[in-house]
């Protein structure tokens, strides 16, 4: 693993640990790639953090559960959906391609989005589960 991805990988790694409860984590790395899978607890929900880096791309999958129910996905993997939404169609030029999206309403409702961070999904879960659970 690149010394800059190990770097990445901790920072993420300490950025969980302040912010969530029962983080456990593994890191999966050979000379091709390397993998964060990260899951904790924030507040009632579960979180799962996924961070790919192999050959100079990065995937990512940043999701919050409550039990069984998807509450947000954040993710940027060649999903045909997302590539229908941006492209119209998927066709050979876009087949395949990694596009930045959001998962809602256990992944029955769609969007696409700018990329996303780990930093900026921890904002996100802030601004957005603080505001619902006060609101209940």
């Amino acid at each position: 693993m690149e010394p800059q991805v190990a770097e990445y990988f901790a920072g993420l790694v300490a950025l969980a640990q302040a912010t969530f409860e029962h983080v456990e984590y593994t890191v999966d790395a050979t000379p091709a790639r390397a993998i964060l899978r990260l899951q904790a607890s924030y507040s009632s929900h579960q979180i799962f953090i996924t961070e790919l880096f192999s050959e100079g791309t990065r995937q990512y999958r940043y999701y919050v559960l409550q039990g069984d129910w998807v509450e947000a996905g954040f993710d940027n993997s060649p999903d045909p959906r997302a590539i229908r939404l941006k492209y119209g169609r998927i066709g050979k030029k876009h087949a395949g391609e990694n596009v930045p999206h959001l998962h809602r309403a256990d992944k029955t409702e769609l969007s696409l989005t700018d990329e996303m961070t780990c930093p900026a999904f921890v904002e996100w879960l802030k601004a957005n589960l603080h505001s619902k659970q006060t609101s209940d």
